[in-house]
């Protein structure tokens, strides 16, 4: 198909409508409410389920019960509600069934505005709820590895029965450039064996994540981290930029990996050996290639627009080989290319 000028947040919508997306409930919230908006009349046109709810809780709720009767279904958010969606994250983790969240990130903490930030790192990372679990976080650079991990998110959710967010921010959201939208795909004709869908004939399946007595719940969770071991053993991506040479190593995601593509390009022109790792997964993180860069490389930079979460990621993987330093931007303000230049260039004389 042809390529066509979107916005960041029509252009994830679309996708999600053309990888067969067959429920969305959410609430507007800056700086996502195209999303919603599109969807709003793109999901009626075609007889599907769109429902604005009262309340981001409401919104999750509506999810967990779609996504137990095995429908295709999704949600998108900023930072303050996806807060207020935390304890149905964790019910849908802890009953194992597929949906799809997207944070186009904003300023914060508390209500805060609607610039673009990646302020929400821990919350997605370190479990957006209460429990043992971690979801897959993906996270795009551009409207079209945006389209195409819409369709990625989907098959990932439902091959592995889990939480999949796409880790935006407004920025993404907001942007507009040339991209692909996939074909329509078909609705699936049959519901997965384990939904809830009625038992006629059958033994009921039951959707729960209530498991009473401490080893019954153990044995559960056993299982999860099985899952989860398994995901972080075949789902970890990312890409890499002028790594072969390089003595320092930038490490960035999202919006800011974008800009440091651009740094690395500059600082070739001027003769320095700069590469760039950008995470495609935050959760699994890309932790064994940024150990063997760690042992190559004499510094690394890591660029962000919070105050340092992926940092200590980077840090922990390391594990010391060389130095890791930072520099990020707070409230909604997006780093310059020239500002993250002027930082490697400050690292190259310190590590010279």
């Amino acid at each position: 198909m042809a390529k066509e000028l979107l916005k960041g947040n029509v252009a994830f919508a679309e996708a999600a409508v053309r990888y067969g997306l067959e429920a969305y409930f959410g609430y507007p919230i800056t700086p996502q409410s195209e999303a919603l908006e599109h969807l709003s009349g793109r999901m009626v046109e075609l007889g599907r389920v769109f429902l604005q709810a009262e309340s981001e809780v409401a919104a999750v709720n509506m999810v967990y019960g779609a996504a137990s009767a095995g429908v295709r279904v999704m949600t998108s958010t900023s930072g303050p509600g996806f807060a207020l969606m935390a304890e149905g994250l964790s019910y849908i983790a802890g009953s194992e069934v597929p949906a799809v969240f997207v944070n186009m990130m904003r300023g914060g903490p508390g209500l805060g505005n609607i610039q673009p930030s990646q302020a929400d790192y821990f919350f997605m990372t370190k479990t957006a709820g209460h429990g043992d679990f971690h979801p897959l976080v993906l996270a795009p650079a551009s409207i079209q590895e945006l389209i195409d991990m819409m369709g990625l998110a989907f098959e990932l959710a439902e091959k592995y029965r889990t939480l999949v967010y796409i880790a935006g921010d407004g920025s993404l959201g907001q942007m507009m450039e040339s991209a692909e939208l996939p074909p329509m795909q078909p609705l699936r004709e049959k519901r997965p064996d384990w939904a809830v869908i009625g038992c006629e004939g059958r033994d009921p399946n039951i959707i729960t994540s209530l498991y009473l007595g401490a080893k019954n719940l153990e044995a559960v969770n056993i299982r999860l981290q099985k899952k989860l071991a398994e995901i972080k053993q075949n789902e970890t991506r990312w890409k890499e930029y002028e790594t072969e040479d390089a003595e320092i190593l930038l490490v960035a995601y999202g919006t800011v990996g974008r800009i440091c593509t651009s740094v690395v390009r500059e600082s070739r022109k001027q003769g320095l050996k700069i590469g760039l790792l950008r995470p495609q997964t935050l959760w699994p993180f890309p932790d064994t290639r940024i150990r063997e860069l760690a042992a190559q490389v004499k510094a690394i930079l890591v660029s962000e627009m919070s105050a340092g979460q992926m940092l200590e990621d980077v840090e922990r993987t390391a594990q010391g080989q060389c130095p890791v330093k930072f520099y990020g931007r707070l409230g909604g303000v997006v780093p310059l290319t020239d500002e993250i230049l002027s930082e490697t260039r400050k690292l190259v004389r310190e590590v010279a």
